[in-house]
């Protein structure tokens, strides 16, 4: 019988690591089925979505309470569905909130089941990591500082490297870049990524347009690049410059495109998340932002213990590139700080060099190494 392999994935970022993933596993296991809940990069590889992963794609307390009603009910059809067909291993893609109850369940009955992204205890809401050793078989982790946190608390887990580091070029090269977007060699480019979900467009892209405003009464010569990843972020961000009066703004909105509009630009004002990690892999110096509700940043904010929220920073143990939350992020200070950069050439070159070395640390053959961990608990059963 075809080994069958249950997955889920809870937003843009999840569906690709598993898209690096599936081909890695079907190269050992040929006939094996994937299914569960999955973003279209996993379906091009032939994932059986059951549910997209937009259902799962909701970020922030206040935003998941007023989603949590069909999130809940498609976890429990979900559960479900698995104990009925019983894969020979389940693979939560990050996701924490929704798959690590679902690995508990699963776990309970025999199922290996393994957490592809260490949640980020090391952020806030450390009190998680005895709740994940009871719901996961292993933890695959993408940052060379996790796997010391699950040790101490005998969890087993593996340090597979991040598969944005695999793919993309030590060196990037920003002509290269710029060829492929059809854009001038010598125009100053800034790079805005507001975001991959339409929760997050809702606080941010109004101020990502305020922020252009400024810049551009600062260098008339610039263009700004927007990459958006489905058609209904890309409606809301139109909206955005329709209520503000700003459709005359230089700004070039692209379909996906959001690594070439890294790799061409000169600095890059990117939201909050694993956009970041792909801005620093890219070379592209930026600005890190976020907004979220009120009700959801004082929670968050009571549970963090650490200075930095932008993976750049974490990864380096200091404050790399700025960041501004909540409050503080204000076009005003997200335009002084971009305008800061974009002039300051020798700036933009040591955090060019610090983010080459870092990508270095990542590239790991991510795909593989967790390839290897999940087939051993497929071949334990």
């Amino acid at each position: 019988m075809a080994v069958r392999i249950a997955m889920v994935a809870g937003e843009a970022s999840g569906d690709l690591l598993a898209a690096h993933l599936i081909p890695a596993l079907r190269e050992r296991l040929p006939d094996a089925t994937f299914f569960g809940i999955g973003g279209p990069k996993m379906q091009r590889e032939g994932f059986d979505a059951w549910w997209p992963s937009e259902k799962l794609a909701v970020r922030g307390y206040v935003e998941v309470l007023r989603h949590y009603r069909e999130i809940t009910g498609i976890r429990r059809r979900l559960i479900g569905r698995l104990l009925a067909k019983r894969p020979d291993v389940f693979i939560g893609i990050d996701a924490p909130d929704f798959n690590l109850t679902v690995e508990r369940k699963l776990k309970a009955r025999g199922i290996p089941s393994i957490h592809y992204v260490s949640p980020s205890v090391w952020a806030w809401r450390g009190g998680r990591v005895k709740k994940i050793g009871r719901s996961v078989s292993e933890i695959l982790a993408l940052f060379p500082f996790e796997p010391e946190i699950y040790e101490r608390q005998g969890i087993p887990v593996t340090y597979v490297g991040h598969p944005l580091a695999d793919v993309l070029p030590v060196d990037t090269v920003r002509v290269s870049a710029r060829i492929r977007l059809e854009l001038p060699e010598d125009q100053p480019i800034f790079a805005l990524l507001p975001g991959s979900r339409q929760s997050e467009l809702h606080f941010m892209a109004e101020l990502f347009i305020e922020t252009a405003k400024i810049l551009h009464a600062r260098f008339p010569a610039a263009l700004f690049l927007v990459p958006l990843v489905s058609r209904e972020t890309r409606l809301q961000f139109e909206e955005a410059l329709w209520r503000l009066g700003a459709q005359e703004l230089p700004i070039k909105m692209l379909f996906g495109h959001a690594q070439d509009a890294l790799a061409a630009s000169n600095c890059a004002l990117v939201a909050s998340g694993t956009a970041t990690l792909e801005a620093a892999l890219l070379k592209a110096p930026m600005v890190i932002a976020y907004r979220m509700s009120p009700w959801s940043w004082r929670l968050m904010k009571g549970m963090r213990y650490q200075p930095w929220v932008g993976l750049p920073n974490i990864l380096a143990g200091r404050f790399v590139v700025p960041e501004f939350l909540q409050d503080d992020a204000t076009a005003e200070n997200l335009a002084q700080a971009l305008g800061n950069l974009m002039l300051d050439a020798p700036v933009r070159a040591r955090i060019e060099n610090e983010f080459t070395a870092m990508h270095r640390r990542l590239r790991q053959g991510t795909a593989e190494k967790a390839a290897q961990a999940i087939l051993s608990h497929i071949a334990a059963r």
